[in-house]
């Protein structure tokens, strides 16, 4: 059987390495040590394998997912083997953590090592206003995984304020605290992704990751 499917290129990468690109738009993590994975970001795995659902993490996070059915669910991946993850062909890329910490959109999350401490948690009031907009704080030594809808942009937000659809930022620097603007203005949308009229606004030491993309449109849950 001959095929250009069957290259070299194509083939799976043995690097030995715990975190591996497989491809720009394929993850492979080697387990022993646990991972913690966007629930339904994994598209195949070799060895023996156990996922088991985290849901939201305590009570505050189950009023979140009653806002939004994302709600920053996540799987604890377990076992022997390597485990491939991927969302939608996005752009996957690899941030290493050295004790500092980083906000990622729950939308963009792909998987992280399971000694990281992490939480999800709701921007003010956007989560009613965008049905569901829900960040995940990972603070430790370790690898986080996350995946961007093309090429992304780092923006620096220390010299002045920016502004972000909330559907396009990927992740941020943990210390910064978005702030909702509104810019309503009737028969005027700024920004296509939230369903609403308003951003995210940066601004302070640090960055924001902006993919150019506004996602899928988030419906409010009825």
């Amino acid at each position: 059987m001959r095929s250009a499917l069957f290259d070299q290129a194509n083939q799976e990468k043995q690097s030995g390495q715990r975190w591996t690109l497989q491809s720009n738009k394929m993850l492979r993590v080697l387990l022993g040590p646990e991972v913690i994975a966007a629930q339904g970001a994994m598209v195949a795995y070799q060895g023996q394998m156990d996922f088991a659902y985290q849901g939201s993490k305590g009570l505050g996070n189950m009023m979140k997912k009653m806002v939004s059915g994302e709600g920053g669910n996540v799987m604890r991946v377990t076992g022997h083997g390597e485990v491939f993850f991927a969302r939608r062909a996005e752009d996957v890329f690899l941030i290493e953590l050295t004790g500092d910490a980083l906000t990622v959109n729950t939308s963009s999350l792909l998987a992280f090592d399971g000694n990281l401490q992490w939480d999800v948690k709701m921007i003010g009031n956007a989560g009613m206003m965008a049905g569901g907009l829900f960040n995940l704080q990972v603070q430790g030594a370790g690898v986080v995984a996350v995946s961007s809808d093309g090429p992304p942009m780092l923006l620096d937000c220390s010299q002045q304020p920016t502004f972000v659809d909330p559907q396009a930022a990927v992740c941020w620097s943990a210390n910064l605290t978005p702030q909702i603007k509104s810019t309503f203005k009737a028969a005027s949308l700024i920004g296509r992704g939230s369903g609403e009229s308003f951003q995210l606004g940066f601004h302070g030491p640090g960055f924001v990751v902006v993919q150019p993309s506004e996602g899928q449109a988030v419906v409010a849950a009825s």
